[in-house]
């Protein structure tokens, strides 16, 4: 069988943030399958476990002892069997053992192993022949909280997405000539700004939260009359970074200001309608169902996402979908671990019509997956930023999924 599994290769390398990250590489009869681990910054507690204690070390260690053994000689075919087998050889419920982030690596290498084993694209062995939508980009273009250094924006993201574009590659571009318009407007705005940036690739500037928001709006205004097109502009607030819960606060220290959760509330809820935002996630702490469940009724046309507050974490997302708590979830497969449990949550969310939003982490490589992923998984929306090498690269891998199955952007979100 050309996709049986010969041998399994754990290596150290470096994200985006020049932290150490894990790589592995599973090589079958005819295929060759590769996936290195991401990172993320802001993570929701209820995050599988990255590595075991002694880090990436610790991690190649027990995969050349206990996992690659068994691996050897499986099919790479066999993707559930693989991932449920990573779970009994780990032994506990957040992946303490061996590591989230090293279950995710061999997860998706298997399936890239598998997919090249018959000269079949990723997306495609996932999913068949019959994935035929692209997503929506939703690009970082300016932030703060811990995306960035220094004084910045209490708001860890300000995005845009083109809802209305006529293909990915044209979305793409959107995106970027948004960045490009908010850089022309912060060096105007501010002859002392050095052009600084984010995680992300997005621009990191001293200003007040909602004076960014302004000047991201006015920006997708522009783009949206140039192009034809409606772009419009939205917000990863990552609430829990700066919610007290001994106050029970919200601590804006970018305004001197704080505010309780209904007050939270309504702050968020004017920005929706005052600025026409199309996409607003993690506004509250990962814990709060109850004002997540009320922003969303009372908003039309806006996805209220989950991050912190879901994890793509199926238990969490039944929890939350039990009494509407958001509209929409985001799907990191490595804060699950396996390929198989961001499936089976993608899949629960689609069934109770939470929109699925494929994301990468703060700390990247130019590992592509993330764009097979969001096709393959039907995802009307792929998070993966605007510019930097990294992010770039999943960009690009979309470009060339688009040339594979032409175009046919999914172009209904609401």
């Amino acid at each position: 069988m050309s996709s049986v599994i010969e041998d399994v290769v754990a290596r150290k390398l470096f994200n985006s943030r020049g932290e150490e990250t894990l790589e592995i590489d599973i090589i079958t009869t005819d295929g060759f399958g590769r996936a290195s681990a991401p990172a993320g910054a802001s993570k929701g507690k209820a995050e599988v476990i990255s590595y075991p204690e002694g880090g990436v070390d610790k991690a190649i260690e027990k995969v050349e002892e206990l996992v690659a053994p068994e691996l050897i000689g499986m099919d790479a075919e066999e993707q559930k069997e693989i991932d449920a087998l990573l779970h009994e050889i780990d032994g506990t419920e957040n992946f303490g053992n061996i590591g989230g982030n090293t279950v995710f690596a061999i997860s998706l290498a298997t399936a890239e192993a598998a997919a090249t084993s018959y000269g079949t694209p990723l997306f495609q062995h996932l999913s068949g022949y019959l994935a035929n939508e692209l997503p929506f980009p939703l690009g970082n273009v300016l932030g703060g909280g811990k995306h960035a250094l220094g004084k910045t924006t209490d708001i860890q993201e300000y995005l845009v997405i083109p809802l209305k574009a006529h293909s990915f590659a044209e979305a793409a571009k959107a995106n970027i000539i948004v960045h490009q318009k908010i850089g022309a407007a912060l060096r105007k705005k501010d002859k002392n700004f050095t052009g600084g940036r984010g995680d992300e690739g997005a621009w990191a500037p001293n200003i007040k939260n909602e004076e960014a928001l302004k000047i991201v709006v006015n920006a997708c205004e522009e783009v949206s009359a140039e192009l034809g097109i409606e772009c419009r502009a939205g917000l990863d607030v990552a609430a829990s970074s700066f919610w007290s819960p001994k106050q029970k606060v919200y601590v804006y220290s970018m305004e001197g200001t704080q505010r309780d959760s209904g007050e939270q509330l309504e702050f968020m809820l004017r920005l929706i309608e005052d600025y026409n935002l199309a996409y607003v996630e993690d506004p509250f702490h990962e814990e709060d169902y109850e004002s997540f469940a009320e922003l969303t009724k009372k908003v039309k046309r806006c996805l209220i996402c989950g991050d912190d507050l879901f994890v793509t974490n199926r238990e969490r997302l039944i929890q939350g979908i039990k009494i509407c708590a958001g509209n929409s979830i985001i799907i990191k497969t490595n804060q699950v671990g396996t390929l198989t449990d961001a499936g089976e949550t993608t899949r629960l969310a689609k069934r109770a019509r939470y929109v699925p939003v494929m994301a990468h982490r703060s700390g990247e490589t130019t590992d592509t997956h993330i764009s097979h992923l969001a096709v393959a998984f039907s995802c009307p929306v792929i998070k993966t930023g605007v510019l930097h090498g990294e992010r770039v690269a999943k960009i690009n891998e979309l470009i060339r999924i688009e040339e594979t199955i032409g175009n046919r952007a999914q172009m209904a979100i609401f």
